[in-house]
């Protein structure tokens, strides 16, 4: 008889965790311990359920790199004990920290799934329940007792997406994310389907190892018209400043007047890690395309291909910690590692 997955829920913070106190109308910490209490149809599904709660719930508002190293503490300590993870989170940086836990965990054989909701788990109208239910079940998904998903995953409004794929594009409606770039792994409705063609393979045959070193040295340079030479001198002289997500117009077009290009290869000869990443919700960085990206691509800057911001910022305090030697990040940047960027021609 094949064995029940045990899940583990790992409650960080956001609106999902929290019920209204209808005399004050308040919201408050909703308590994990009576979980199956308030979500008696848990009990239908083909698995158990543990659950883990922060002391102190984070705000996704302030979130930062020493959470997301708990956080993957907390999966690395349960790792052996359970055959899925789910991560409830905050909506508004919740494609951050899963995109860096999803650099974090090296060889990742198990399903890791972040989900929250726009509503509290309490409110009659809420998303919470189905984004809930629906994550835990994507967990527990198995075949032949092998888990149909390996890697880091947000699950929000039917959708199940590769998590450094995503972004937040709505702070109303229940449809919150999207992947602008990677099609969904799966989709729920009448059924739970999955996309396998798409998903990564296991890595089942090497060790799960979590690397904790993260860098957060680093900025968002977003271009606009009119920006200024002072403004950007000021931005790439920060003391300290190791990596640079450089967001460009289009296809990765940028300013072409001379201080401008002069500045960054100021900065590259520093060793900054320079990335150029588009602005638009969707589409690649195709450095050399047009005129006013060739520049960029002599001066050495790493092409973000199709990545997505968040994800960008993820790898590079990522790679940045894994003291990667300068002659080698570029190469290592623009490579794929966790299916975060399409495949650079």
């Amino acid at each position: 008889m094949a064995k029940i997955p045990h899940i583990l829920l790992i409650y960080t913070g956001g609106t999902i965790g929290m019920v209204k106190d209808y005399k004050t109308g308040a919201l408050k910490i909703f308590n994990f311990d009576k979980l199956l209490k308030h979500i008696p149809e848990l009990n239908q599904l083909n698995c158990t359920i543990s659950s883990i709660s922060l002391e102190e719930p984070i705000d996704s508002s302030n979130m930062n790199p020493d959470n997301w190293v708990f956080i993957a503490e907390i999966i690395e300590k349960n790792y052996e004990k359970f055959d899925g993870f789910v991560v409830l989170h905050g909506s508004d940086t919740m494609s951050y920290t899963a995109s860096a836990i999803s650099f974090m965990f090296e060889n990742l054989s198990k399903p890791v799934i972040f989900t929250g909701s726009q509503l509290p788990i309490g409110d009659l109208r809420t998303d919470a329940k189905e984004n809930l239910i629906t994550s835990i079940e994507v967990a527990a998904s198995q075949e032949n007792g092998v888990p149909i998903i390996s890697e880091v995953c947000l699950y929000f409004e039917y959708k199940l997406y590769r998590a450094n794929r995503t972004t937040k594009i709505n702070a109303e409606h229940f449809e919150a994310f999207t992947s602008p770039n990677f099609p969904p792994l799966g989709e729920s409705g009448v059924h739970l389907k999955f996309y396998k063609q798409l998903i990564n393979k296991s890595k089942k045959t090497k060790p799960f190892t979590v690397r904790k070193h993260l860098d957060n040295n680093i900025v968002i340079l977003k271009i606009f018209p009119g920006i200024t030479e002072k403004t950007i001198a000021s931005i790439l002289g920060i003391e300290g400043l190791k990596g640079v997500i450089l967001e460009t117009f289009g296809s990765g077009n940028a300013p072409t007047d001379k201080w401008f290009i002069d500045l960054l290869k100021e900065s590259i000869n520093k060793g900054v890690q320079i990335v150029n990443v588009t602005q638009c919700i969707s589409g690649s960085v195709i450095m050399g395309h047009y005129e006013t990206s060739v520049e960029l691509k002599k001066a050495g800057i790493i092409n973000g291909g199709d990545i997505t911001t968040e994800s960008a910022l993820a790898k590079l305090m990522f790679l940045l910690g894994e003291k990667i030697p300068k002659n080698k990040f570029k190469a290592i940047f623009e490579a794929q590692l966790r299916g975060e960027i399409s495949m650079l021609e």
